[in-house]
């Protein structure tokens, strides 16, 4: 797993250069906001159960066809792996919010899962929108705890929400 430091030094190091003004600039915001990282993923760890069942509450009221007869979460058994995947997908993001860098993501969540999903008739309008509750979600918490920045949320939460996006269905 690579982290924002990493890979914007492999970057330099790939084309033989010194770290320059752009660099420094994003070494000093990533610093600059690694305690707000660091605040936010205790929230989520501390917090993870309810924001995945508010998430999942919200999600199938906004979809109820879901948890209808026939529907993708329609069961205890789907609805119960609804609720696990939501939650995979909010602990990978806390740490891709820790690293700075969506690469975590890519490697140990995206990878492989589109084609899953798309083998298993599971919809991706639906994933979407719960990943977008729970980024909501985060946000809000993270405002209410005095976290004055909160745009650092939205990186990984819209990196997993865009790449599902492009899967064609």
């Amino acid at each position: 797993m690579r982290d924002a430091i990493t890979n914007l030094i492999r970057n330099y190091d790939v084309s033989g250069r010194y770290l320059d003004r752009d660099a420094m600039g994003e070494l000093k915001s990533y610093f600059d906001s690694g305690a707000a990282r660091i605040a936010v993923a205790a929230l989520i760890n501390a917090n993870s159960p309810v924001i995945v069942k508010n998430a999942g509450l919200q999600l199938f009221e906004e979809v109820p066809e879901l948890i209808r007869a026939g529907g993708n979460a329609y069961t205890t058994r789907r609805y119960s792996a609804c609720l696990r995947d939501m939650d995979y997908y909010l602990r990978y993001a806390s740490y891709a919010l820790v690293a700075g860098d969506t690469n975590v993501l890519d490697e140990r969540v995206l990878q492989g899962l589109r084609e899953t999903y798309n083998s298993l008739g599971v919809p991706i309008g639906p994933t979407v929108r719960g990943i977008q509750i729970m980024k909501d979600m985060v946000k809000s918490m993270a405002a209410d705890a005095g976290v004055e920045d909160t745009s650092f949320i939205d990186q990984p939460f819209d990196h997993l929400t865009r790449e599902f996006s492009e899967v064609s269905i």
